[in-house]
């Protein structure tokens, strides 16, 4: 017998214990491939060993469970009541990167925290500068996010690291196209819940291959504990740079405009009125939650997109399953050896789902600048100028290599300079241009 709260909301529904473990489990398994890549591809580009990368999966599993139950239960201020769940968000991968090549993997941190911080201070005025970020805007920059992190992607496939004597052999690009093809029959033939789930089958699926093919490395998960709680400052003492820290607050702009629009599209599946305090709330979460990424060795959280299509899919709306859903992640988190597997898996094998999931999020961007008016606007000028800045880091890395200092950790991020670009044309040229038609009916499911 279902228990509810309030009768007049289904999103207050209390399921009996089995109902709730097993819809929450999906939920966990649906976010678990795009939780663990986040902290799989900062090991890998910062060539962290086995064991910090176990540390990272695992840190990332129990607060990503944490800013769900956060989010979806509330505390005080705190969180939007939806059910909303919550991972690391890909957004913020590229600036992290570039702190830690420049100043090291404590300032990372340092800079989680400092922004998680601002964030929840500044939550109800981020609220509302959602106006200087049209769609134009926000199109430009997850465009720009997914494009940055293919090279990555492309580094796993040939084997993780370039100029070894095995980077891009044929077992290797074979592998990784292998893991590409299963990943694409999951996500275009399967339905419903096993759809969902197509970049987890990948990961399995090439795992196992490449076991068969004695191309896998397994001996570090015998090593690992089977239980273990997550500490913080495992990496040492955060450090606190003013300059990484305004890069990650002015990333965080993309998690701002994220989860407002999941906010926005989880309110119409669930037939909730979504209004500022209901946004506040939500960013006042994610602040928080990313504060504690920052401390127990973790990174930014957002709300997940996928599970906003798994809600709209099965009509289960309560938040109560959402919040099982973290518990769920917060168990997963306190076994090292699951961990371990997953830091073992081939790099050819990430490379094949990387490539896959950062197609896909290049591919929200260009659905987003679908919804732009072109036509008698200046659109086009600002979505190809900012596009053509966040490209050009990546696509010419000496360019700034006669700039030092704070000026190049600026110049050398693409999704600073797209977002810097986008917002100041968007002030200057996209005024006297019509309005851009509102997306809101768009975005939701």
């Amino acid at each position: 017998m279902i228990v509810k709260t309030d009768p007049t909301h289904p999103v207050d529904e209390m399921l009996p214990a089995g109902m709730l473990f097993a819809f929450g489990l999906q939920h966990a398994l649906v976010m678990y491939a795009g939780t663990v890549a986040v902290p799989l591809v900062f090991a890998a580009a910062m060539h962290l060993s086995s064991a910090q990368t176990i540390l990272l999966i695992n840190c990332g599993l129990m607060t990503s469970g944490i800013a769900t139950i956060i989010q979806s239960i509330g505390v005080w201020k705190f969180g939007s009541r939806l059910p909303i769940v919550q991972g690391s968000s890909f957004a913020m991968l590229a600036s992290m990167l570039l702190i830690g090549q420049m100043y090291g993997v404590p300032s990372v941190f340092g800079a989680v925290i400092g922004a998680g911080l601002a964030m929840v201070v500044l939550a109800p005025f981020m609220a509302r500068l959602m106006r200087f970020f049209p769609p134009v805007v926000i199109g430009c920059l997850i465009t720009i996010i997914g494009l940055t992190l293919v090279p990555v992607a492309g580094r796993w496939i040939g084997g993780g690291t370039p100029g070894t004597p095995d980077f891009g052999s044929i077992a290797n690009l074979t592998l990784a196209f292998a893991t590409i093809l299963i990943t694409v029959g999951v996500q275009a033939w399967g339905r419903g819940f096993v759809a969902n789930i197509s970049v987890l089958i990948g990961l399995i699926a090439g795992s196992i291959l490449a076991a068969l093919c004695g191309m896998g490395h397994y001996g570090v998960v015998a090593d690992a504990p089977w239980f273990a709680i997550s500490t913080p400052f495992a990496f040492g003492m955060p450090e606190f740079h003013f300059m990484p820290i305004m890069i990650m607050l002015l990333s965080m702009v993309i998690i701002v405009a994220e989860t407002t629009g999941n906010c926005l599209a989880i309110g119409r599946v669930v037939d909730v009125p979504i209004t500022d305090a209901t946004i506040a709330g939500a960013l006042r979460a994610d602040g928080l939650s990313t504060m504690l990424g920052g401390l127990f060795n973790s990174f930014p959280y957002n709300a997940f997109t996928q599970n906003t299509g798994l809600i709209a899919i099965t009509d289960i709306r309560s938040r109560f399953v959402v919040a099982a859903a973290g518990m769920v992640m917060i168990g997963l988190g306190l076994f090292p050896k699951l961990g371990a597997l997953i830091a073992a898996l081939p790099p050819p094998v990430l490379g094949g789902c990387g490539l896959v999931m950062f197609g896909m999020t290049t591919i929200g961007g260009i659905r987003e600048l679908l919804h732009v008016r072109f036509e008698g606007t200046r659109n086009g000028l600002i979505a190809a100028v900012s596009i053509g800045l966040g490209v050009l880091p990546m696509a010419c890395p000496d360019l700034f290599t006669h700039i030092s200092g704070l000026a190049r950790l600026l110049l050398g991020n693409g999704v600073l300079l797209c977002i810097l670009s986008g917002v100041l044309m968007n002030l200057i040229v996209g005024k006297s241009a019509p309005d851009v038609e509102s997306v809101v009916d768009e975005r939701t499911p």
